[in-house]
């Protein structure tokens, strides 16, 4: 082994202590530990002399003190040295100086999650003149004041991210070499004092190839000294403060494939002058304050290698007309994204033909009218539909059938007066997430223990269905079956013999013609979650196996309101340590409310309409008993469960928010779902009325 030169552990399925013996492979030059390790970073490690290559990302390390352990500073032969992710921190040590025969340097670090690592000064990289690849992110570098001086000396430098910085005040040098550098990542950089504007260093780069400015909230309108960087390929300025026209300066810009401007406040239109972006493959316009139609010449989008825009995302807009007399032509499309606009016009299958590449479809929130034939068959494969508010019924669309690959079905408020298929519930159906509410759907769900619904997420709310309550595999994670006409118990629905608990986290049975005792089955449904049976119609005391309810360690919500439920609350209720919410008001129900933090902070209307005691209702329960009148104080009181999610949402903002201004992915899917579920209350509010 000792003659060994190459060691990538990296995918191998190995993971723990990196083993101190791997100091005795002499001859080792390329060493691949990526996300493979945990613990202590042996010192052995030291020892490989000739090592050239050493890549430790992504493992959970713990150096002395957590700081980069002092011995890789003397391990001269390196070329690349990514430590990024590791969590390390504390003071990057200015040995490392030292590795002056690197080429790749990769410190990056998570953001918001730990101590960071900082540096007081940077001249330490002064003597890495063979540097071309350098990632400093999330680094605290407010006491290196000559960052930029010393960073724009690098003769090879190519690639600097300082995204997730801490910068401190620079003067700006009067001659500005970074003659290399193509790749520049700042976003979400703080600057101390803060600035709210492009610096203007940036615009001297004549050979950056991407520039990466998102959330940085910089306002005003888009600088123009960006039209100096005619390289540019990708460019983003997502999530900022942005309050102008998209200016003609980045029509001017000829190789751009990537352009992102999402989350800013611009307006206006979108100009004709965007045909001169030939070479563009991903557009991101989401978020903003657009307006008017789509140039029909964006469906011409096509250079001599026909590489044709794939990713388009126009969303939470104000855009008008028929988008699809501009779009149509887009072969290569993969993406497009048009929901929450006002648009509007008819749809047919002329329109969508030439969209043989789509995979993902979000219309939704507009207001189209689709008119297609009986037998038509689409020409492309999604995966992911979302067509909500758009007329597409009366008739189920049977066109449906033929997407083998959808995964997302989104056809809420959509004038369906139908029946639901059953070769829509066939178990090979790769369908994760369905939402069908807020239709006219009737008729009874046509189910059977062989043949369930498998479907992770369900939402048949607000519609005309009847008969027994489906039939559920252990896959489904979360049910809306309510404001229908389900009736009968909820034996057979909730008591039925598992092999295995079921899965289900949410459920809503509310608003239905169930009628009876609540079944004793809470040991079938252990993950529960939610749960909201709000109804007119049960009646009984709490099942004996509620006596058991604090077991139920996830449960958050429970709404049994409304109903004609006797006896009294279980007093393991108040064992529930995450319980956010709970609602039996208007039962039966009497005694005293069992002691809790939780129950005790809740607000009292949860509780009225019953012959309860006890804090937080304003009955004594060493009184007479009798219930007063409660229904005066109704919105008066604090809602302890809305200032206890206040608060949780404060403390969390960060920890969701850091993430999507790393990761460009996850922010546009994450940005994509909010549009899902913002639009699917707008749908619910207008039904609402229209009803």
């Amino acid at each position: 082994m000792t003659s060994l030169t190459h060691l990538n552990l990296s995918d191998s399925g190995f993971y723990g202590k990196i083993p101190p013996q791997i100091g005795n492979l002499s001859n080792l030059v390329y060493l691949d530990m990526r996300y493979v390790a945990n613990g202590t970073v042996p010192s052995q490690i030291g020892n490989l002399s000739k090592l050239q290559y050493l890549d430790l990302s992504g493992n959970y390390l713990l150096g002395k003190g957590m700081a980069i352990p002092s011995f890789l500073c003397a391990m001269t032969s390196l070329t690349h040295l990514d430590l990024s992710y590791t969590r390390f921190h504390g003071k990057i040590p200015s040995q490392i100086g030292n590795l002056s025969n690197l080429v790749y340097l990769d410190l990056g670090g998570y953001s918001g999650f730990e101590p960071p690592l900082f540096a007081e000064n940077v001249e330490w990289l002064s003597s890495m003149w063979k540097l071309e690849y350098l990632d400093l992110s999330n680094a605290n570098l407010s006491k290196a004041f000559h960052w930029l001086h010393t960073l724009q000396s690098l003769p090879s430098l190519t690639h600097l991210s300082l995204s997730g910085c801490t910068l401190p005040h620079y003067n700006e040098p009067s001659l500005l070499n970074f003659s290399s550098l193509q790749t520049l990542h700042l976003s979400r950089t703080r600057y101390s004092p803060a600035i709210s504007f492009v610096p203007k260093w940036i615009f001297k780069l004549k050979k950056l190839v991407s520039l990466e400015l998102p959330g940085n909230e910089i306002q005003g309108p888009i600088p123009g000294g960006i039209r100096n960087l005619t390289l540019l390929q990708n460019l983003d300025l997502s999530f900022n403060s942005f309050s102008s026209s998209i200016p003609d300066c980045l029509y001017g810009l000829h190789r751009l494939k990537f352009l992102d401007l999402e989350g800013n406040n611009l307006h206006g239109t979108i100009s004709d002058a965007l045909g001169n972006l030939t070479s563009l493959v991903e557009l991101y316009l989401s978020y903003n304050q657009l307006e008017g139609t789509i140039p029909t010449f964006l469906g011409n989008l096509r250079n001599s290698r026909e590489i044709d825009l794939k990713y388009l995302y126009l969303s939470i807009n104000k855009f008008s007309g028929n988008p699809f007399e501009s779009l149509g032509s887009l072969s290569k499309l993969s993406t497009l994204l048009i929901d929450g606009n006002n648009f509007q016009g008819v749809v047919n299958e002329d329109d969508l033909a030439n969209l043989t590449s789509l995979k993902e479809f979000d219309a939704s929130g507009n207001n189209f009218t689709l008119k297609v034939g009986p037998n038509w068959i689409p020409n492309f494969q999604l995966t992911y539909l979302d067509v909500t508010s758009w007329q597409i019924g009366p008739n189920f669309p049977s066109w449906i059938q033929s997407q083998n690959k959808l995964q997302y079905v989104g056809l809420s408020n959509t004038g369906i007066l139908d029946s639901i298929p059953t070769w829509f519930w066939e178990p090979h159906s790769q369908v994760l997430y369905l939402d069908l509410s807020h239709n006219h759907i009737h008729g009874e769900l046509v189910t059977t223990i062989k043949n369930p619904i498998s479907i992770q997420t369900v939402d048949l709310s607000t519609n005309h269905l009847c008969g027994k309550l489906p039939y559920l595999s252990n896959d489904v994670y979360e049910l809306d079956l309510s404001t229908n006409s389900f009736s009968e118990s909820m034996q057979d629905f909730l008591c039925n013999n598992q092999d295995k608990p079921m899965q289900l986290e949410f459920l809503n049975l509310a608003s239905n013609n169930l009628s009876g005792d609540i079944p004793d089955c809470r040991i079938n449904w252990p993950f529960l979650v939610e749960v909201n049976l709000q109804s007119k119609h049960f009646v009984g005391n709490f099942p004996p196996s509620m006596e058991g309810i604090g077991n139920m360690g996830s449960l958050q919500c429970i709404d049994f309101s409304r109903n004609q439920l006797s006896g009294e609350i279980p007093p393991t209720i108040s064992n529930l340590s995450f319980l956010s919410m709970l609602d039996v008001s208007y039962n039966h129900l009497k005694g005293k409310i069992p002691t809790g933090t939780q129950l005790q902070t809740f607000d009292a209307s949860r509780f009225i309409g019953n012959n309860l005691c006890g804090p937080p209702l304003p009955i004594n329960c060493s009184s007479n008993g009798k219930t007063h009148s409660y229904e005066g104080s109704h919105g008066h009181g604090v809602n302890w469960f809305f200032v206890s999610a206040t608060i949780g949402f404060v403390v969390g903002l960060w920890i969701v928010i850091a993430p999507l201004l790393i990761c460009r992915s996850w922010r546009h899917a994450y940005f994509h779902f909010l549009d899902h579920v913002w639009f699917k209350l707008q749908s619910f509010s207008s039904y609402s009325i229209t009803v």
